[in-house]
């Protein structure tokens, strides 16, 4: 999710219009708008004053990125999208087969 879709979703959630969230943030409706819009980035700690003026928190925490399906993933988006049906239908058609 982009920084201007938590933005926008936020406000929308807290009830406030933009003029509203700019009074609470001491920012420009018009520099809300253009964060919203995804014209500019807010930058992170812009994003997080916005989010905290809504009533939001985005807490954030480091985990490990999970890489065990990297190389399958890699083989099948070299697939053309024809190959790559067939492959879901033959998978699909397995399951319905073994559950009977």
């Amino acid at each position: 999710m982009r920084g201007s879709d938590l933005i926008r979703e936020a406000r929308l959630r807290a009830g406030l219009t933009q003029a509203e969230l700019a009074k609470l943030t001491g920012r420009e409706r018009s520099v809300l708008a253009r964060w919203e819009q995804g014209a500019v980035s807010p930058g992170f700690d812009n994003m997080l004053d916005v989010l905290e003026a809504c009533g939001f928190e985005l807490p954030l925490v480091l985990v490990p990125r999970e890489t065990s399906l990297d190389d399958r993933l890699e083989k099948n988006r070299k697939l053309s999208p024809e190959r790559r049906a067939q492959r879901l239908l033959a998978a699909v058609e397995r399951e319905d087969t073994a559950d009977g």
